[in-house]
């Protein structure tokens, strides 16, 4: 790996940290799941994985825990971003699916949790998810809205910014 697509993923990561401990007194309200997006629309998925999982250790070591049913299921919730735009999306790029897939993610990223946090907490699932299906319509909703209005934008100062060869 090429120093200058390994400091680009350095500091992406960093930056999706950052976001979201900005934003965290919102809850499920962050620019997440269009960042990731976004690195998935440029890096391979192989290193839109690795980020992710240096986003999730990193993540879990600043909140001060490291527990198997945060890291596994928030992993897993945030890796099916980048594995559903390299199969379905990539070759289109089209702005409505991606935000589409926003929407859908952030139901996937609530239900992906539900298994863990019920074996953990031994509440019933289905408490659990009319608990957190309010949480998950607002991941949903700011989603949606997020990749609608900012992905091209976002897409067009990214592309600038970032040379080609740093992600090759």
């Amino acid at each position: 790996m090429h120093v200058k697509k390994m400091a680009m993923m350095a500091i992406l990561t960093t930056l999706l940290l950052i976001q979201e401990q900005a934003l965290s007194f919102i809850p499920n309200v962050q620019f997440s799941t269009l960042l990731i997006l976004l690195f998935a629309s440029t890096f391979k998925l192989r290193d839109s994985l690795l980020m992710l999982f240096v986003y999730v250790v990193l993540d879990s070591l600043y909140m001060g825990a490291l527990n198997p049913f945060y890291m596994v299921p928030m992993y897993l919730g945030w890796a099916t971003l980048p594995v559903l735009y390299h199969t379905l999306i990539k070759k289109h790029e089209n702005i409505y699916l991606m935000a589409t897939l926003g929407l859908v993610g952030g139901f996937i990223y609530g239900v992906i949790f539900m298994p863990f946090a019920v074996l953990q907490t031994g509440v019933d699932p289905r408490i659990y998810l009319m608990a957190d299906l309010p949480f998950q319509l607002i991941m949903a909703t700011s989603n949606f809205i997020t990749i609608l209005w900012l992905y091209t934008p976002l897409k067009k100062i990214y592309g600038a910014m970032i040379p080609k060869e740093a992600t090759q």
